[in-house]
């Protein structure tokens, strides 16, 4: 079963790309110091993810809408980034955005909705 997902991934993945590709939507323009404002709020999150998951696809498309640059860690061909989203995230699964508090906690959110939802909240712009 394992098999037959990674060949279905690797024969959709280059479709999956290029689509995302193609439909790239238009960012969000903001005024220069509001746009440096969301670049240092951004240096605190992290999207754990990898290239060809649809769901992360989403995500990554909504974070071009919202004009966000958030570290992308890609968790297929990074042993550690993986291993780093099991250990301090609990779950291997993607699409997951790593949230890092000023009092220096962190918070782990699964689920492209709620990462979605997230970023409108803190991001969408007024």
């Amino acid at each position: 079963m394992k098999l037959f997902f990674r060949l279905l991934r690797t024969i959709l993945g280059p479709v999956m790309l290029l689509k995302e590709r193609l439909t790239r939507p238009q960012g969000v323009q903001r005024a220069q110091a509001e746009q440096a404002r969301v670049d240092a709020a951004c240096q605190k999150l992290a999207l754990y993810q990898f290239n060809t998951c649809p769901f992360c696809i989403k995500v990554r498309q909504e974070m071009r809408r919202l004009s966000l640059t958030i570290a992308l860690r890609d968790t297929q061909s990074s042993a550690e980034h993986r291993q780093a989203l099991l250990a301090q995230g609990g779950s291997p699964k993607v699409p997951c955005l790593q949230i890092s508090n000023a009092d220096g906690s962190v918070k782990w959110l699964y689920e492209s909705n709620d990462i979605i939802a997230y970023l409108r909240t803190q991001f969408a712009a007024a």
